[in-house]
C-alpha cells in the first residue's frame, strides 16, 4: 500500500521540528545567561559569535591571560563561542581539585569527539573506566626501566640530527630553520621508539613514507591555530561532514592510510611475540617478559600477558588507537620544547656556553639515561624551558556535573560579594593557565619573566603548591590524567640538547623583534615578515670548535 503525506502531516512534522528547535535554543540561552560563572569579573567580549577566542589566538605573545589575571584577580571568566562562560583560575587549591577529579572535569566532548574520530580512541581521548583500563596496560611501557632501554634510540637519532646539521654547515655558519629539522628528528624518534617504524625523515635524499605523509596531513588539520565556527559546528553536528569538502576528503584519506598501516604494525608485533613465545616453548606471555625495543611491542606484550583478565584486555582497535596518540603527543610537543630551548639559549650566549661546557665534560657522545639525568645544568635548562616556554599554554576541562570548586582563599565577584568557593554548572569549561602559573611573580619572584636556569639550584618553596606531576610545573599536567610519557619526553629532550649543543653554537640572525609568538594548540615562534611560511625558528648555526 502506497504511503502519502497530507498537508496536515507536513504541518505536524514542521510544528514538531520547530518545537524541538525552540527548546534547544531556549536551553542554550539558559545555559549561556544562567551560568553561575556570570558573577565573576572578566574582560568584555568583542564578538557575540567568537567571544574572546579570536582575541586570545590573535594577540601577539601569550601574556593576555597574565594581564587579565592582573586586572581581574586570580578568578575571572572570559567567553567562548556564542558567549559561553569559561572559568580561569590561578588558585592552586582549585587547580588541584579540578586535576584530581578527572571524571568530573574531563576534556571537552566536542574536542574529544573531533580528534577521536580522526585518529582513534587512544589514551588521550577516552575517559572513566576505559581510560583506567588503557592506562593500566600502558603504564609498564613508560616506566624508568623501559625509558632507560629506549635512550639509545633517542641518542642515536639526536646524533643523526647533529650530523645532518654538520653537513648543512660544512661551508660555514648557515641559517637553518631549526623548527623543521627538530620536528623531523622527533618524528624519527617516536617512529623508532614508539612502534619500530622508520620514517627516515632525517634523510636528505629519502622520500617520505606514506605514513609520514598521512601523519603530516592529520597534524596540519588539527593544529591550524585558527578559530572556526565551521569546525565548532562540524564537531557538534557530524552530519555536516557529508557536505563535499576537499580538506575533509584529504583528511579521510590520510586517516585510512594511518589505520591500514597501524593495524598492520599491530598484527606484525602480535605475530612476532607469539612466535617468540613458541620458540621458547612458553604457554603465552608473562609480565616478566615485558621487554622490547619499542612502546608498541611492550604494550602488546602487556596486553597479552597471562595474568591480565580477558575482560581487561584492549581490542586491536584500542591498541591501534595508541599509535596516532604516540605520534601526536610524543612528536610535536618535544619538537616544540627543543625549539624553545634553542630560542632561549640563542639569546643568552653565556648560558649556552655554560651548558656546553657541562655537556663536553662527558667523555662520550652516546650517554646513557643515567648520564643525561646526572647533568645538573642540563636539567636546570630543561626545567626553565618548560617553565617559561611550556609548549602547552593552557589546558581546558569541562564540568560533567554541577559542582562546587574549593578555593585557598576568598575572592570577590563583580558585585562585591566574597566567595570561598566557585559554583560551576554542568557543561561549563575551565581553563587551567599553565604558562600564567609558571610566571606568576608571587611564586617565582620579580624575575619570573627571565630565562634563568640558576633559579632551580634553590627553587622557591611556594612552587610546592603547584599540582603538577613533575617538577612542580604544569607542563605535563597533573592528577590521574597527567602525561603518561613525561619520563620519555624529558630524556628525549635532554638527548637532543646534549647532541646539538655540544656540536654547534646558535645565534639569532635577526633582531628579537623579527620573531613573533602566537598560540594554537601549542605555542610556537614564527617570523614576522614571513607569515606565509607558518611556524619557524631560523637560527644561525655555527659548528663549535673546541679550544684545547
Amino acid at each position: 500500500m502506497a504511503l502519502s503525506l497530507t498537508s496536515q502531516d507536513v504541518l505536524a512534522v514542521l510544528f514538531t521540528a520547530s518545537i524541538i528547535l525552540l527548546w534547544k535554543i531556549y536551553k542554550t540561552l539558559v545555559f549561556m545567561f544562567g551560568s553561575p560563572l556570570r558573577v565573576w569579573p572578566g574582560p568584555p567580549s568583542p564578538s557575540w559569535v567568537y567571544g574572546n577566542l579570536k582575541e586570545m589566538l590573535g594577540v601577539e605573545d601569550t601574556t593576555l591571560p597574565d594581564k587579565w589575571f592582573e586586572q581581574y584577580g586570580k578568578v575571572y571568566v572570559d567567553r567562548e563561542f556564542f558567549m559561553t562562560s569559561r572559568l580561569w583560575t590561578l588558585d592552586t587549591v582549585a587547580l588541584n581539585y579540578i586535576l584530581t577529579h578527572e571524571s568530573d572535569y574531563a576534556r571537552p566532548e566536542i574536542s574529544i569527539k573531533a580528534l577521536a574520530d580522526t585518529i582513534g580512541k587512544g589514551i588521550l581521548f577516552v575517559r572513566g573506566a576505559r581510560h583506567r583500563q588503557q592506562r593500566r596496560i600502558l603504564n609498564p611501557a613508560f616506566g624508568p626501566i623501559q625509558v632507560r632501554d629506549l635512550t639509545e634510540i633517542f641518542v642515536r637519532k639526536s646524533n643523526e640530527l647533529r650530523d645532518y646539521w654538520a653537513y648543512a654547515t660544512k661551508a660555514g655558519p648557515t641559517v637553518i630553520n631549526v623548527t623543521a629539522d627538530l620536528s623531523k628528528a622527533t618524528l624519527d624518534i617516536i617512529g623508532q621508539a614508539g612502534f619500530g617504524y622508520d620514517f627516515n625523515a632525517l634523510n636528505f635524499e629519502g622520500k617520505p613514507t606514506e605514513l609520514s605523509i598521512a601523519f603530516r596531513t592529520i597534524l596540519m588539520s588539527t593544529s591550524t591555530g585558527q578559530v572556526s565556527v565551521l569546525g565548532h559546528l562540524l564537531a557538534s553536528f557530524p552530519f555536516l561532514a557529508l557536505i563535499p569538502n576537499k580538506r575533509l576528503r584529504e583528511l579521510a584519506s590520510a586517516v585510512a592510510v594511518m589505520k591500514r598501516v597501524g593495524l598492520q604494525l599491530v598484527a606484525e608485533r602480535k605475530a612476532a611475540i607469539l612466535r617468540e613465545a613458541s620458540e621458547k616453548r612458553k604457554d603465552g606471555v608473562e609480565r616478566k617478559d615485558l621487554k622490547g625495543r619499542d612502546l608498541l611491542t611492550l604494550l602488546i606484550k602487556a596486553n597479552m600477558a597471562n595474568d591480565i583478565p580477558e575482560s581487561q584486555r584492549l581490542s586491536d582497535e584500542d591498541v591501534f588507537g595508541q599509535i596516532p596518540t604516540f605520534l601526536l603527543a610524543g612528536h610535536e610537543t618535544t619538537a616544540t620544547a627543543s625549539t624553545w630551548a634553542l630560542y632561549a639559549l640563542s639569546q643568552r650566549p653565556a648560558i649556552q656556553q655554560k651548558l656546553r661546557e657541562e655537556l663536553l665534560s662527558v667523555d662520550t657522545d652516546t650517554p646513557t639515561m643515567d648520564e643525561l639525568n646526572g647533568l645538573p645544568y642540563l636539567d636546570a635548562v630543561v626545567r626553565e624551558t618548560l617553565r617559561l616556554h611550556s609548549p602547552v599554554t593552557f589546558i581546558v576541562r569541562e564540568a560533567k556535573k554541577d559542582d562546587v570548586i574549593p578555593l585557598s582563599e576568598p575572592y570577590t565577584d563583580r558585585y562585591g560579594r566574597v566567595h570561598k568557593e566557585i559554583r560551576i554548572a554542568k557543561g561549563n569549561r575551565v581553563a587551567l593557565p599553565v604558562i600564567a602559573m609558571h610566571r606568576l611573580k608571587e611564586i617565582w619572584g620579580e624575575d619570573a619573566m627571565e630565562f634563568k636556569p640558576e633559579r632551580w639550584q634553590q627553587p622557591p618553596e611556594e612552587i610546592s603548591a603547584i599540582p603538577g606531576v613533575w617538577g612542580h610545573l604544569l607542563a605535563f599536567s597533573g592528577g590521574p590524567r597527567a602525561c603518561i610519557g613525561y619520563r620519555f619526553s624529558l630524556v628525549e629532550l635532554k638527548a637532543i640538547l646534549f647532541s646539538i649543543i655540544r656540536g654547534f653554537e646558535f645565534e639569532m640572525p635577526m633582531p628579537l623583534e623579527g620573531y613573533e609568538i602566537k598560540t594554537s594548540p601549542l605555542q610556537r615562534p614564527s617570523v614576522r615578515s614571513e607569515p606565509e611560511k607558518g611556524w619557524q625558528l631560523p637560527l644561525l648555526v655555527r659548528p663549535y670548535k673546541r679550544a684545547f
